[in-house]
C-alpha cells in the first residue's frame, strides 16, 4: 500500500510540475499589447488568449517571432501571403483549436540582433509574466518564426533548450546567436533552394546543429521535384522525444510558400503537425 501511495504522490508531483504558477488564479492578463523593460529599454509584446480561457486548463505556450522589418502587430494582424506576408500568428490559431496561448514579441529596430543576449532576456521576462498569471503547461513551450524570426527561434533553442519543447524555423539563419547550443530540442526546419535572401545552406546549418544534438542519423537530402514541390524528410534514429523534420522546397524567401496547384501555404500545417505530436507530461 505504501508503494502505491508513493507512486501516486510521485505521479501527482510530475503532473503539477508541468503546470505554471498561474493555474487556478484569476487572470489579469488579457488579449492585448503589454510592455516591459529590459536593459533599460521599453519592449512590447502582444498576447492572444484562447476564447473562453479556463484557469484550470494548462495551455500550450507558443511564441511567434517576426521577420526583419516587420512587427508584432503585423504578425498578430497577418499580412497578405500573396505578397510575401504571413498569415496571422503564422496561421496556427485555427489549427490549435483554442489549445494555446500565443505571445508575439516586438523586436528592437524591427529585428532580433539579441545584443548581449537581451532578446533572450526579453523572452525570459515574457515567459515568467505569462506563466505567473496564466495557466500554462510548462512542458509544452514552442517557438516559430520566419527569416530573422527563425533565427531568433533558433537562438532560443540554443539558449533555453532544456525548457523548449519544439521550434519551427522557417527560412532561418544564425542571426541572433546560439549561446549554449548543446541541448537537444525537437526541430522542424523549412527552406527554399532558391532563397535569394538567406541561402538554403544557412538553413541546413541550423538543421544540422540539431541533427547532431538530437542524435539523429544523417541522411542524403531529397531535392524538390521539377515543379519545386516541397519534400518532407523525417529523420530517423533521433533520441526519444527529440524528432527532427526538414522540408525543402524550390521557392524563394517566402513564409507563405505553396506547392504547385495549391493556394494554401504549407508551413502552418507542417508546423502545427510537428507541435501537436507533443502531449502533456
Amino acid at each position: 500500500m505504501l508503494s502505491l501511495t508513493l507512486a501516486l504522490v510521485l505521479f501527482l508531483n510530475l503532473v503539477l510540475a508541468a503546470r505554471s504558477p498561474g493555474c487556478g488564479k484569476s487572470a489579469t492578463i488579457k488579449s492585448q499589447t503589454y510592455s516591459t523593460t529590459i536593459n533599460g529599454k521599453s519592449r512590447q509584446y502582444i498576447i492572444r488568449l484562447p476564447n473562453n480561457y479556463n484557469n484550470t486548463r494548462a495551455y500550450r505556450l507558443i511564441f511567434t517571432w517576426h521577420q526583419l522589418g516587420s512587427s508584432a502587430s503585423s504578425i498578430a494582424a497577418g499580412e497578405d501571403p500573396n505578397k510575401g506576408g504571413v498569415l496571422a500568428y503564422y496561421g496556427l490559431p485555427p489549427l490549435a483549436n483554442e489549445s494555446a496561448i500565443f505571445v508575439v514579441p516586438n523586436g528592437i529596430s524591427n529585428g532580433w540582433a539579441n545584443s548581449g543576449g537581451e532578446d533572450v532576456s526579453f523572452y525570459d521576462k515574457m515567459r515568467d509574466t505569462v506563466e505567473n498569471d496564466l495557466c500554462v503547461d510548462t512542458s509544452l513551450r514552442f517557438h516559430t518564426g520566419f527569416s530573422y524570426g527563425g533565427g531568433m527561434s533558433f537562438a532560443i533553442a540554443c539558449a533555453r533548450g532544456k525548457e523548449t519543447r519544439a521550434v519551427a524555423v522557417i527560412s532561418g539563419s544564425q542571426l541572433s546567436g546560439c549561446a549554449g547550443g548543446n541541448d537537444g530540442v525537437a526541430y522542424y526546419g523549412q527552406h527554399g533552394t532558391k532563397d535569394s535572401v538567406l541561402p538554403v545552406a544557412n538553413g541546413r546549418a541550423l538543421r544540422d546543429k540539431f541533427v547532431k544534438n538530437n542524435g539523429c542519423t544523417a541522411v542524403t537530402e531529397t531535392q524538390p521535384g521539377s515543379n519545386g514541390k516541397s519534400v518532407k524528410t523525417v529523420y530517423k534514429g533521433c533520441k526519444e522525444g527529440l524528432p527532427l523534420t526538414w522540408v525543402i522546397h524550390g521557392g524563394d524567401h517566402n513564409p507563405s510558400q505553396t506547392d504547385s496547384g495549391s493556394s494554401k501555404p504549407f508551413a502552418p500545417g507542417n508546423s502545427w503537425e510537428f507541435f501537436e505530436q507533443f502531449k502533456s507530461v
